[in-house]
């Protein structure tokens, strides 16, 4: 099928469909759909394939490919998510994602996105803000994965322990996920900012114990600081 076009009409996106269903590998579809654990179904087409797919749609205009926003398959969100990736203004990418993250159900879809925050610094920390108010758990996650980008930015980092400490009543696993790895990411990047916030911490205790385990997992530790950390595990 011919993916670089200058617009897509629906008629253009049912033989995409098709298309995608010719990569179909059912004999991993179960496996693939317990990783995700994704109501959706997934094809379990190969990651090289989705590249070369969102590679050609993207030689074209790929913003009237997304203006459909298939969502039949999994990979119909990667192709979505990876193409949202490509939008280098803040405005028009963020009309995209609000449409993509509402409809997210699974953490591959959030954790695809990338994010590039340079000279968009405030409207991207205020998407954060805005995000993890949202009564959807992966919209959520996308909120704090966005803050990724400035644990090693001096002017926002300290405002990023205060955001975790708004989840202390979370209860979804996969946003609780998220944070995990935010809290090692900083402890990484800002040791003595996240010794010093550990001292009086409202993160529940699934969050703080899973990021401490992640960062005595981690070789990027030292081996005396991953004992130290110990001593914040909540029993």
């Amino acid at each position: 099928m011919e993916l670089k076009k200058d617009f897509w009409t629906k008629k253009d996106i049912e033989e995409f469909q098709k298309y995608l269903k010719t990569f179909d590998n059912p004999a991993k579809r179960e496996w693939s759909t317990n990783i995700l654990q994704t109501k959706m179904l997934v094809l379990s087409i190969k990651t090289a394939d989705i590249k070369e797919i969102i590679k050609e749609i993207g030689k074209g205009n790929y913003l009237s490919f997304l203006n459909f926003m298939v969502w039949e398959y999994y990979e119909n969100t990667a192709v979505n998510g990876y193409l949202i990736n490509k939008i280098k203004d803040f405005d028009t990418m963020k009309k995209y994602l609000d449409i993509y993250s509402a409809k997210a159900d699974n953490w591959a879809t959030c954790d695809l996105l990338k994010f590039d925050v340079k000279e968009n610094e405030k409207k991207y920390f205020d998407l954060t803000l805005e995000y993890i108010k949202s009564s959807k758990p992966f919209v959520r996650r996308i909120g704090m994965s966005i803050l990724f980008n400035f644990v090693s930015n001096d002017k926002f980092v300290d405002k990023i322990f205060p955001l975790l400490d708004k989840f202390q009543k979370e209860e979804h696993y996969y946003v609780n996920m998220m944070n995990a790895w935010l809290l090692c990411e900083l402890f990484i990047k800002q040791r003595d900012k996240t010794l010093e916030y550990l001292k009086n911490n409202k993160l529940n205790k699934f969050t703080i114990n899973k990021g401490i385990q992640k960062c005595r997992d981690s070789y990027r530790i030292t081996p005396e600081d991953k004992e130290l950390l110990l001593k914040y595990k909540v029993k």
